[in-house]
């Protein structure tokens, strides 16, 4: 089977254009934001969505997986331009803002749980990848201990950012992410 072919310079933009005015929409708390109204935002008529995305969801989910991909791609920056436990903490940080744009797309989101997609096991899974790199470059220079995983501290942070439904919860919840750092970086409790 043949590869799709690669977007030409114009559709390329058409549809960087739609997926960035459908996560202004959807972060706006616009979660009712029809299609006709993103194309409008984007410069484009409704048609171009559509040879983009055959449907809303389809839509929504790659607002989503771009989210993702883009967050996913910072544990190789930040470890060039920092140690390792400095990289550790901006990447859990990342990972509490990351819950706060959900909180923006959650109604949004909502439209595709109950698909069959497989996106929010994907971005799990690649998020606990993004932090096990992480902790084990910690771990290799004896900063960050060695005996968490990043799906572990992923579940953690889930626990954190679950109170986003309360005022103020992300100040809450970048305070608590620095007590677990805190934790990482002073290695595990000793035995009696």
């Amino acid at each position: 089977m043949s590869s799709p072919r690669p977007l030409r310079a114009d559709a390329r933009r058409n549809r960087e254009a739609l997926l960035s005015a459908a996560r202004e929409a959807f972060l706006a708390g616009d979660t009712d934001a029809h299609v006709e109204e993103i194309a409008r935002s984007a410069g484009v008529a409704v048609g171009t969505l559509y040879r983009h995305f055959e449907t809303r969801e389809a839509l929504i989910e790659e607002v989503y997986r771009k989210e993702v991909d883009d967050l996913c791609a910072a544990p190789e920056q930040l470890l060039d331009q920092h140690a390792p436990e400095e990289a550790l903490r901006r990447f859990l940080l990342l990972l509490v803002d990351h819950a706060a744009v959900g909180k923006g797309m959650s109604i949004a989101l909502e439209s595709i749980m109950a698909t069959d997609s497989p996106v929010f096991e994907d971005a799990r899974t690649r998020m606990g990848d993004a932090l096990t790199r992480l902790l084990d470059a910690g771990s290799a220079t004896g900063t960050v201990r060695g005996d968490v995983t990043g799906p572990t501290l992923l579940r953690a942070l889930g626990g954190i950012c679950a109170m986003r439904v309360r005022d103020g919860w992300l100040d809450e919840a970048r305070q608590i992410t620095h007590l677990l750092l805190d934790g990482l970086l002073h290695g595990p409790p000793r035995t009696a």
